[in-house]
């Protein structure tokens, strides 16, 4: 078992409230509740930490803003490093659950790791996805004790898919890691993709050196170039695919998880003018993004990247859940029927669960560009998909 990172938050809101005298009686029992305990297993080593480290961040925002608490009662999140192996994913998760006897778990950035956690978390207790969501729990594999408040891993891919059908491409390239996650890209762009697909190509998931894809892209000679790459993956095939002279001849696109913040400022410019899509965007208007936009940044002095929204979406949902349940998560029903109702306000608008407790939501598509201070951004330039759920909804048996 590998736990590179274990850290406490809300630890001052966990301490006992301060005496209160009422006429000479003590404080009430509650004053002495102890903090609900909440797992964090995600990846903050490795080419994925950026993405983990900014699920935690996001989360840990939340947390912070509201005293240590969240849904108005304490909270101690105890935070864990899978270092992207499924095998220290699943220690962590035995340990959390079975030996510390955590009841709520999030954080998880990789399928293949949340594929080995859930046989030993679904059961004992509730865990709320922060981004894996591969199709196997999301079709016939769904669980009552199993949420997702970022989105289905085709989700993002099928918007592309249906963009670029839109603007005409005949002839597309596509590129992914094998691994679930991977596979579920290229499926997801190809259900919406009405043209040709020149060639599917597969990665290795640690893969950095993209020489042999890209001289296979030359001679393809597609009209546009779908990847899914995540994190330091994503980083160097871009540069590699600037460095190559194919940016200016043939568009790029991707997930935004190939296009945002935690991969930008590494990128630079050679990530101008590419497109990607997404369910969250740093200039939604809604008041909850501005709160969380301008939050994140004084916070921590980098402006955030979807995953950063989804740890704080995630935060904000298992807030409401114990703020409707008063704190009570042993009640498994009433929490997880709580978690249903999604009474919370998501950065990205509206949200909410279909029947696979997965998001019914609006996708939308986005360009890099420069801001006013010469940050590289994405700019939402439309909308994909409205109220758009996934495509295995309708193989799970969990109610609506």
């Amino acid at each position: 078992m590998t736990i590179r990172r274990r850290r406490l938050l809300g630890t001052a809101a966990a301490l006992p409230l301060a005496p209160a005298a009422i006429g000479g009686l003590a404080a009430p029992a509650i004053a002495q509740r102890a903090p609900i305990r909440i797992g964090m297993i995600t990846t903050l080593s490795g080419p994925g930490a950026a993405l983990g480290n900014d699920i935690r961040d996001g989360f840990a925002l939340v947390v912070k803003n509201a005293g240590g608490r969240l849904g108005g009662y304490p909270v101690e999140v105890v935070v864990a490093d899978d270092g992207l192996r499924p095998e220290n994913g699943r220690a962590i998760a035995e340990r959390m659950v079975r030996r510390e006897r955590i009841q709520v778990l999030t954080g998880i950035v990789f399928s293949n790791v949340m594929l080995a956690v859930a046989p030993v978390v679904l059961g004992p207790a509730t865990y709320i996805s922060a981004n894996a969501g591969p199709s196997q729990l999301a079709g016939e594999g769904c669980n009552p004790n199993y949420f997702n408040v970022a989105w289905q891993n085709d989700n993002l891919h099928e918007a592309v898919g249906q963009y670029v059908t839109r603007q005409g491409v005949k002839r597309a390239f596509i590129l992914a890691p094998n691994y679930p996650a991977g596979r579920d890209a290229l499926t997801g762009f190809k259900r919406f993709y009405k043209g040709e697909v020149v060639s599917e190509t597969y990665t290795r998931l640690d893969q950095l050196d993209y020489a042999a894809e890209l001289a296979a892209i030359r001679a393809a000679n597609p009209e546009a170039v779908f990847i899914f790459l995540p994190g330091g993956l994503g980083i160097n095939f871009i540069k590699q695919y600037a460095a190559a002279g194919l940016r200016g001849r043939i568009p790029l696109y991707g997930p935004g998880f190939s296009f945002d913040q935690d991969v930008l400022p590494a990128v630079g410019d050679d990530a101008l003018g590419c497109f990607n899509s997404s369910q969250w965007a740093l200039d939604l208007p809604f008041p909850a993004n501005r709160q969380f936009v301008d939050t994140f940044e004084a916070e921590y002095k980098r402006l955030p990247s979807l995953y950063a929204s989804q740890g704080y979406d995630a935060a904000l949902l298992i807030g409401s859940a114990l703020a409707a349940t008063r704190g009570e998560v042993s009640d498994r029903a009433a929490f997880n029927a709580a978690l249903k109702r999604a009474a919370f306000q998501s950065v990205r608008g509206s949200f909410r669960f279909g029947n696979n407790n997965h998001p019914i939501q609006t996708i939308y598509m986005r360009e890099v560009v420069k801001d006013a201070q010469g940050r590289m951004v994405n700019r939402t330039i439309g909308t994909a998909f409205e109220n758009h759920q996934d495509a295995y909804a309708a193989q799970c048996r969990l109610p609506a």
